[in-house]
């Protein structure tokens, strides 16, 4: 009996928890705004300030956009940029950087 339990509970779960799977091309034009200053791609940003978002894990860039969105985060740059994302905005900006070419490297 605790198995189909579990296995009930598992599909209301993925039923009403809503997955988006992130589309690079519409991301990349999403991602307009980011450029002013993460530069073309997330990959070179204006200043050392600003974050390379190109290469980043795709999950670890969604969870920032929703923490920024929450107030987790605190900047009021970004807090006033990803406001009005939809889930799967934030899903498709994720994708469109995680796919993007980086110099970012793992110290030796």
């Amino acid at each position: 009996m605790s198995f189909i339990k579990t296995l009930a509970i598992i599909a209301i779960v993925s039923l009403t928890t809503p997955v988006w799977a992130g589309d690079k091309t519409a991301g990349e034009e999403k991602a307009v705004s980011c450029t002013a200053c993460h530069g073309a791609g997330g990959g070179a940003p204006i200043s050392p300030q600003y974050p390379i978002l190109a290469g980043q894990h795709e999950n670890y860039l969604s969870q920032a956009l929703m923490q920024y969105q929450s107030g987790e985060r605190k900047n009021m740059i970004m807090a006033g940029l990803v406001a009005a994302l939809s889930a799967e905005d934030v899903a498709d900006l994720a994708a469109y950087f995680a796919s993007q070419s980086s110099a970012l490297r793992t110290l030796d």
